[in-house]
């Protein structure tokens, strides 16, 4: 299962690792929810260390009984599907700036102005919207309902709206939000309004992702294989240059005399 686990994608998979963690201890009674929900007096204050791992761990918490599977379940289904298979997010660690561009947004609306304490909910609808955006006419079902997936963020929130009231509705809008304010700056505006990307994915980050040289990705339109990287052949390195070699390629294979192009 282990094996299973480290070949699902980095960032979706831990944030629903986690969350299942997180919660299923403090509704157990292992550890106080108290201290991991969002509270402004206790994040931003001077008369006392400021309690700075609240943004992140109030994403960690479900809703209590039956919220334990849906909330982890909804997070990952449309979290794994877009961080592995949607073009946008091509590069390694694309994802992840993502993600944390639409939790800071989250954190700013939901927590900072309309008090919200927890936001995993959140989350899981704007990597639903996204999910719709990138699969507009794709069937999904929800529940025992089938319909196209750009109706699937409203039905996510009518269901809110019915079960949980018009509060929690609300703050599950700052997800949608946030996932369209960065559809918005990073390819509607730059695409048809002539503006710049700035949301771009740094080099740092890119390393902590990256692949090891020669390892296949599979992603939903293809497989990528990672190169050695440009410093491999690099004039005065002594290294030899990374070469690919495909079927017929005129170079020897494995020993065994030289390859011939078909037709030679």
């Amino acid at each position: 299962m282990m094996d299973v686990f480290w070949t699902l994608p980095p960032v979706s998979r831990t944030i629903t690792a986690m969350a299942v963690c997180v919660s299923a201890l403090g509704y157990g009674g292992i550890i106080n929810l108290s201290r991991y929900i969002f509270a402004m007096p206790y994040v931003f204050t001077t008369k006392m260390f400021p309690q700075l791992w609240r943004p992140f761990t109030a994403f960690l918490i479900t809703k209590p009984q039956f919220g334990i599977l849906l909330d982890p379940y909804f997070l990952y289904q449309y979290g794994s599907s877009i961080e592995r298979e949607s073009s946008r997010f091509s590069q390694p660690g694309d994802f992840f700036v993502y993600t944390m561009f639409v939790a800071s947004v989250i954190v700013a609306t939901a927590g900072g102005i309309l008090n919200g304490y927890t936001f995993l909910p959140a989350l899981s609808l704007a990597y639903a919207y996204t999910f719709a955006q990138d699969n507009p006419t794709r069937s999904v079902s929800f529940f025992i309902i089938k319909f196209d997936a750009k109706y699937l963020p409203f039905a996510m929130l009518f269901m809110t709206f019915i079960i949980d009231g018009p509060e929690a509705a609300l703050a599950h809008i700052t997800g949608l939000l946030a996932a369209h304010l960065y559809d918005f700056l990073t390819r509607i505006w730059p695409t048809f309004g002539g503006g710049t990307n700035y949301i771009r994915t740094p080099q740092m980050v890119q390393r902590w992702f990256g692949a090891a040289p020669g390892s296949v990705q599979n992603r939903g339109y293809g497989h990528a294989v990672q190169g050695r990287g440009r410093a491999a052949g690099a004039p005065g390195s002594g290294a030899q240059p990374s070469t690919g070699t495909t079927t017929g390629a005129s170079t020897r294979w494995g020993g065994l005399g030289p390859g011939r192009r078909l037709g030679d």
